[in-house]
């Protein structure tokens, strides 16, 4: 897909170094910096050991990268986050590869490349293991293929782009909305001939191929993703608005890079160089229509259709200042440089902990969360990365209070999954029982294939169990200085002689969200 692109070995160096460079400040972060655990990662990691075509809240893909990753590299933190580290040069990489399809030079790769390495979005999704970098990467090689299908329409390129929906759509349903974008592309440009061919129905039928073992996996579960999408919506989602989307828009990307993708979304579908590639706009508006639609729409759902934008964006200013227009190119590469550099520490763990809270302060910027969360010092997205290991240090305490012969009948409940998902994954250090939980894939995982008269439960009120159990004593407490309010100073129980039978309570407490 790169062969006869670079038209020189300087220009390939060129490319290779700007590529490396987001490899590197992650390489570094995960080395010196990097916090704890976030939540999801312990979640992803703890669901290797539950391999199956779906989950609750994801598709499957991610989770069987991790546990390929996982077998040859270990789950240390460096090891987890070296996947997303790669993947972030790699989609620089790719970003200058469709700058240069579209006829980009030094300029316009520099300028694309930066926009990239410093959109604080994709900053904060690469320094962490999740499904979003492999989503940001997945679409960047999308929308590449794309321009090779509108360039020279080899049968071979769209069913590398079947391949590459079908695993978009198993790591993340949004790239639905790619997909549904390129078939308006299709339909509503010049290529429209295209549906006499064999050629798009290629594309739809490997995707859909790719794809089918998650929507069986939901016909045998009770559709539970879109019960998840639902509650989600509705609860922790509901006080997201199309303001917020469009607002998150301009700072997600960096307010500086704004002239970029603007430029970009021009080009493709006024320039009139440019409007060859108007599938690729139509594409962007497609993704952005049904998500304003959806109204509780995150901000960070269109993150991945920027890269082209900033390609694209990026040749149209080079075309522009390539004669008495030049300033125009210190204009828009130095603000962006500058604003991204003093952005990168708030979106990322660059600094120890103390000093973020001070540099944040300074800049003004207050905590922030996306599910309405109450917040302390730290952003939700840090302070899920805190209080882990003490949370599962704490239980193990309690749990070692028990008889052996308690023990062997214990287990450990969770409300959500991120403290169960601790429990479960630091049981290689501390002496701990199985977590358990009502949250998301840890109810469809049950609580194994007997009844267990005592359960070791933290967070709520003793109150909040009274009913449930015979006793409830409370024997510690959790406290965590950087955790989300929410997970620290909790309470722990240790609550026996359940009144109801475990198989009897387990159906009314299932919570998807």
């Amino acid at each position: 897909m790169t062969h006869k692109i670079f038209k020189d070995r300087s220009q390939l160096f060129l490319v290779l170094i700007l590529s490396s460079i987001p490899f590197l400040i992650h390489l570094y972060v995960n080395i010196f910096e990097g916090y704890g655990y976030f939540r999801d990662e312990l979640y992803y990691i703890v669901s290797t050991e539950h391999l199956s075509f779906g989950y609750v809240d994801h598709p499957p893909l991610s989770i069987f990268i991790l546990y390929i990753s996982k077998t040859i590299f270990g789950d240390s933190l460096f090891a987890i986050r070296l996947l997303p580290a790669l993947l972030s040069g790699l989609t620089v990489f790719f970003t200058c590869l469709m700058a240069l399809r579209l006829g980009g030079k030094t300029f316009s790769l520099t300028l694309s490349a930066a926009a990239v390495i410093l959109a604080p979005v994709y900053l904060a999704m690469n320094s962490f293991y999740s499904m979003n970098s492999i989503d940001i990467f997945l679409w960047s090689v999308s929308f590449y293929l794309v321009m090779l299908i509108i360039k020279e329409n080899k049968t071979s390129y769209w069913i590398y782009l079947g391949l590459f929906i079908g695993l978009g759509l198993m790591n993340k349903i949004g790239f639905l909305w790619f997909e549904f974008g390129f078939f308006t592309g299709i339909l509503l440009t010049h290529k429209r001939k295209e549906f006499l061919t064999v050629k798009p129905y290629l594309t739809l039928i490997i995707s859909f191929v790719i794809f089918l073992p998650y929507i069986i996996w939901n016909f045998q579960n009770e559709f539970a993703h879109l019960e998840f999408i639902r509650n989600a919506g509705s609860e922790k989602y509901s006080g997201l608005n199309i303001i917020d989307f469009i607002k998150g828009q301009f700072m997600n990307m960096n307010p500086f890079s704004v002239v970029i993708w603007l430029c970009g979304l021009y080009y493709f579908i006024f320039n009139e160089k440019g409007k060859e590639f108007r599938i690729i706009g139509i594409i962007y508006l497609t993704a952005f229509i049904i998500l304003v639609i959806n109204v509780h729409s995150k901000s960070e759902y269109l993150a991945p259709a920027y890269t082209v934008l900033f390609a694209g964006g990026s040749v149209f200013i080079e075309l522009k200042s390539q004669m008495k227009f030049k300033w125009l190119r210190f204009a828009v590469l130095i603000p962006l440089l500058i604003t991204g550099v003093v952005i990168a520490p708030t979106v990322m763990p660059l600094l120890k902990v103390e000093d973020h809270i001070s540099y944040t302060k300074n800049l003004g910027l207050a905590p922030s969360s996306s599910e309405g969360k109450k917040l302390s010092e730290l952003k939700q997205f840090f302070a899920d990365m805190h209080g882990w290991e003490e949370m599962a240090a704490n239980v193990s305490k309690v749990y070692e209070s028990l008889s052996a012969e308690e023990k062997q009948n214990t287990l450990f409940f969770a409300w959500n999954y991120g403290e169960a998902s601790a429990i479960n994954f630091f049981r290689n250090k501390y002496p701990l029982p199985e977590a358990i939980s009502s949250h998301n894939a840890f109810w469809m995982w049950g609580y194994g294939d007997k009844e267990f008269p005592t359960l070791i439960i933290i967070g709520g009120e003793k109150e909040d169990y009274t009913d449930e159990f015979g006793s409830v004593v409370e024997v510690g407490i959790h406290t965590s200085k950087y955790a989300m309010p929410y997970e620290t100073d909790l309470m722990i129980f240790i609550a026996k002689d359940p009144k109801n039978q475990l198989s009897e309570v387990w159906q009314r407490i299932k919570h998807y969200d």
